[in-house]
């Protein structure tokens, strides 16, 4: 094995948020274990604030704005399976992946498991390449050299595990997230307008329809925490305008919405009092920022993705069944959740509660 100061690894995690936020603890593993290592990054551009903040240079020495990395590669393949014959496509894409090859990797390791994850890591030209033995995506095992069986149930043990296999150490440090300065004073520019008392964070998107939780039973339980004197803030994405607008509908105008940038949204969680969402990547950052989460699961298993490294309450039905087909349909578990139960964990971990 190479001296630390020697190693040149690249992590390939492309997507999604909450996915790149489950990996960042075994990426701080890595940098902890091999500090004077060269640690490099493939992901998807969307997403690539989580890893280096906006203005950053993906390239150099470690900073507040790029806290784990030496390298951030950003590739666009949502954009490339769009047009996968057009020439600008295929000149981007040798482009992206020249660079990823040019910086000549020993090791990658496909967090993904995914056949285009694997594939780029095979064409990094590292020397060896590492995935899990059972990927999400079968065929993506056929591109690794090492493979590796985990009997871990969090996504986040499972990644850590998978680190390990290349430091040979258990180290489970909290993930870091960039520090942006622009995002940080659009924040406090925020507050000074908004004058908010104690802020709680409320994001109700999911990433299918089985996984998101009515709105308006959202609204309720903000109405009421406005009552005890909190803030209701809601987050939302992209075509979400509607859905956050019927969770202020639904606290009868008690809460406001907020709509920024991914840099933004990492400032305004690290200011919230609590975070109150499904299963999508603003929890997942919720609980990176060790910020107190009310978790409301229906079809996707809280013991695999679930808040970890925080106070948290998870509710979830009994009724409820592991799925990942992706309905359009709220899963009926989902449904017996009430908004007095969510404002029962709300109030339960603001005043304390929840190890």
């Amino acid at each position: 094995m190479e001296r630390a100061a020697e190693r040149q690894l690249l992590i390939v995690r492309l997507s999604s948020m909450g996915d790149v936020i489950h990996t960042l603890p075994a990426a701080a593993a890595l940098r902890k274990a091999l500090p004077e290592a060269t640690l490099g990054w493939v992901i998807e551009e969307r997403w690539s604030e989580l890893l280096c903040a906006r203005g950053y240079p993906l390239e150099g020495p470690l900073s507040e704005g790029k806290p784990l990395l030496n390298r951030v590669h950003c590739v666009r393949t949502k954009q490339w399976r769009r047009s996968p014959l057009a020439p600008a496509t295929w000149a981007d894409l040798r482009s992206s992946l020249g660079e990823v090859r040019k910086a000549r990797y020993d090791a990658a390791i496909d967090f993904q498991g995914a056949i285009r994850s694997a594939v780029i890591a095979r064409w990094s030209g590292a020397r060896e390449i590492v995935g899990f033995a059972a990927p999400r995506e079968t065929p993506a095992r056929w591109f690794y050299k090492r493979r590796l069986r985990t009997q871990a149930a969090h996504v986040i043990e499972q990644n850590l595990a998978l680190a390990a296999a290349l430091t040979g150490t258990a180290e489970s440090p909290p993930a870091i997230l960039p520090r942006d300065p622009a995002a940080e004073a659009w924040c406090d520019r925020y507050f000074e307008e908004t004058k908010p008392k104690p802020l709680v964070l409320i994001n109700p998107g999911a990433g299918w329809g089985a996984k998101q939780w009515p709105a308006e039973r959202y609204g309720a339980a903000a109405r009421e925490l406005a009552r005890d004197g909190y803030t209701p803030v809601v987050n939302y994405g992209p075509g979400e305008e509607e859905l956050a607008q019927a969770v202020v509908n639904g606290s009868d105008g008690a809460a406001q919405t907020v709509r920024c940038s991914l840099g933004e949204l990492i400032a305004l969680t690290r200011r919230a009092s609590l975070f109150v969402g499904g299963d999508t990547g603003p929890l997942h950052l919720a609980a990176a920022l060790q910020v107190p989460v009310v978790a409301i699961f229906g079809p996707t298993d809280p013991a695999r993705n679930g808040p970890l490294g925080t106070r948290s309450i998870v509710l979830r039905s009994t009724a409820s069944i592991t799925s990942h087909s992706r309905r359009a349909e709220a899963e009926p578990g989902l449904l017996r959740i009430t908004a007095d139960q969510a404002l029962a964990a709300a109030r339960d971990l603001l005043s304390g509660g929840a190890a």
